[in-house]
């Protein structure tokens, strides 16, 4: 959540931060702030000036003086946590002397006893965040140095953080720390950048250095260091970012999401390149660190994920468990960090996450290594801080994701879930013909998604359909379960209608009450072995005058609609059905004139509890 960049060099820094805000805009658009080092005169020390606003970062930029001249500077779009969006609440924040300025994502979990603390010595608070707490600590450190005084203040804090700070005594550094948020630093020409997602850097330079968990570092114009927040001194190797700046532009698109989505048949051919593995009709997975021996020896398998991507892991513990023979269930991370769960040795661990940073799973991940477990991860952002905390893993080569609810990753983590799930079975009893018939259907899916999302204009008239629906109810039964949870969370996230996923199975138990015409129904209905099941929970939605709309392999009877799509084997028909309901939710949302990138109260990558 949130977005940070940072700048010092030569050029003129306000035009550099407004530019990286707007591309971070997608972590938090509530309110955004600059903050830039003022030339020193002699004798006198720099001078910091900072403006504000609540809003998008255009309200930002309508309020910066033409006249806002230099060349080192930290900037802030923000989503809410510790007050609501305002003015006063919008980052950065400075002390009262205006010396310090701060830029945080992340929570600190004891800022109120910290804020009293400070209230008793005179402090003096002008907003209800708690960032605000780390200012004044940084402000009022006894030490020498910006680094010792950062140090120091980091010392009380109990939480997560990703900061960087200014100093007006200080004003040839940025200092930044990171804690269980990211900070990426961007290596120029004589010029240094910091942000909190590559997104911000890549238009100016591909070289970056990553920090890690309890890592500081120092920024100036000409070089950086990196040491630990004890002080030891550490090593950074900068690494190339592999995406271009123009992969996070919308492309002549109306939005990122719907770019997202007709990105899909790339993103999936992407995924697949170079993996296959004809003469054994396997796939070749050389990141998962996991030979034949030890993969023969997995007992289980446990997938941890948060929102898409727990619906994602839920589709791969089915691909788990029907190809591999493994048991396999997914479980949200969020919950599993908390309940004391058994870390059984023969377990095989796989944290899934878009961003590699999202917080409840990155957690998850520390706890079960500390306890000995193996982990894998299934991440789309190279060199982020679950890829690098795993034993091993895969990438899903989605590309740049911008739009807060996310399509094209959802699909290519399903596939890179297909390719585990291939890979396993392989090595242990899966027949190579079956293992023919996989690789063969997963080469089809990207001409199949083309074929689906050529049905656009169709799904758009059934959208304006159903997009006065108060309430709708998604069903399905084993494969097509969590394709009705990730649909009815694409509903819920882009246009806020209410939405509720059940197994179909368990209509008669208890749903089956709120069926009437106002509440519509979509049913994942597979042509598979449970066909005629699917068929009879459409005739007791029937049966109570439910409106439904079927997403099926031929048109089903008892629907009032059906979006018709192409079938491939059954292990992998999940991949498919669910596209079209990325399409309905989309031209659902656009129906409603919702703001479809950035959808109320929720952010991008989730690196908060």
């Amino acid at each position: 959540m949130c977005g940070i960049v940072g700048y010092i060099g030569k050029r003129d820094v306000a035009p550099l931060l407004l530019e990286g805000l707007q591309r971070l805009e997608y972590r938090g658009y509530d309110s955004a702030g600059i903050v830039i080092t003022g030339k020193a005169a002699a004798g006198r020390p720099g001078t910091l000036k900072m403006v504000k606003a609540k809003g998008r970062v255009r309200e930002l930029e309508a309020k910066v003086p033409k006249r806002f001249a230099g060349t080192t500077g930290i900037a802030h779009t923000r989503w809410a946590t510790h007050g609501a969006p305002s003015d006063e609440n919008a980052h950065p924040h400075m002390d009262a002397e205006n010396k310090v300025a701060v830029v945080h994502n992340g929570i600190i979990d004891n800022a109120s006893e910290l804020r009293t603390r400070l209230t008793a010595d005179g402090v003096v608070f002008l907003s209800e965040t708690d960032t605000e707490v780390l200012t004044h600590l940084i402000a009022r450190a006894q030490a020498d140095t910006l680094e010792e005084k950062v140090r120091e203040a980091l010392r009380h804090v109990e939480g997560t953080y990703g900061i960087a700070v200014l100093h007006a005594d200080f004003n040839d550094r940025i200092v930044v720390a990171r804690n269980g948020s990211p900070v990426v630093l961007g290596i120029g020409e004589k010029e240094m950048f910091v942000a909190s997602d590559v997104a911000a850097l890549v238009a100016h330079t591909r070289q970056v250095v990553t920090l890690d968990d309890g890592e500081m570092a120092t920024l100036k114009a000409d070089d950086f260091r990196t040491y630990t927040t004890e002080g030891s001194t550490t090593t950074a190797t900068p690494t190339t970012v592999e995406w271009e700046a123009e992969s996070y532009d919308m492309g002549g698109h109306d939005t990122y999401m719907h770019k997202e989505i007709s990105e899909q048949a790339d993103a999936v051919d992407r995924v697949l390149r170079g993996r296959i593995d004809d003469r054994f009709s396997t796939v070749h997975l050389g990141g998962l660190n996991l030979d034949a021996r030890e993969a023969r020896g997995v007992r289980r398998i446990k997938i941890l994920g948060c929102g898409t991507s727990y619906h994602a892991g839920q589709i791969g513990a089915q691909l788990i468990e029907e190809l591999a023979r493994i048991p396999a269930d997914a479980e949200p991370a969020s919950e599993f960090r908390y309940r004391n769960p058994v870390v059984d040795p023969d377990t095989l661990y796989v944290a899934v996450s878009q961003s590699g940073e999202t917080y409840d799973v990155l957690a998850a991940v520390q706890e079960l290594k500390r306890k000995g477990a193996r982990v894998l991860g299934v991440v789309n952002v190279v060199g982020s801080a679950i890829a690098r905390e795993a034993d091993g893993g895969t990438y899903v080569h989605a590309g740049p994701e911008v739009c807060v609810v996310s399509t094209k990753c959802f699909t290519n983590t399903v596939v890179a879930f297909a390719l585990l799930a291939l890979h396993l079975g392989r090595i242990r009893d899966l027949s190579v013909a079956d293992g023919k018939r996989i690789i063969d259907g997963l080469r089809r899916l990207p001409e199949q998604i083309s074929e689906i999302l050529a049905g656009e204009d169709e799904i758009k008239r059934l959208a304006a359909e159903y997009a006065d629906a108060k309430s709708m109810m998604f069903i399905g039964r084993v494969r097509g379960y969590p394709v009705a949870r990730e649909a009815s969370l694409k509903l819920k996230e882009v246009s806020y209608i209410h939405a509720e996923a059940y197994p179909a199975s368990e209509l008669k138990h208890g749903p089956l009450a709120l069926i009437e015409p106002a509440m519509p129904t979509v049913a994942i209905v597979p042509d598979d072995d449970l066909l005629e099941k699917n068929r009879a929970a459409m005739e007791e939605i029937k049966a109570r005058s439910g409106r439904i709309l079927a997403v099926a392999h031929q048109v089903q009877e008892k629907a009032d609609h059906t979006i018709v799509v192409p079938k491939n084997e059954n292990e992998l028909d999940p991949i498919l059905m669910g596209i079209p309901l990325q399409l309905f939710a989309y031209h659902t949302a656009l129906a409603m004139g919702r703001d479809i990138d950035k959808p109320r109260n929720l952010a991008k990558s989730v690196t908060v509890e």
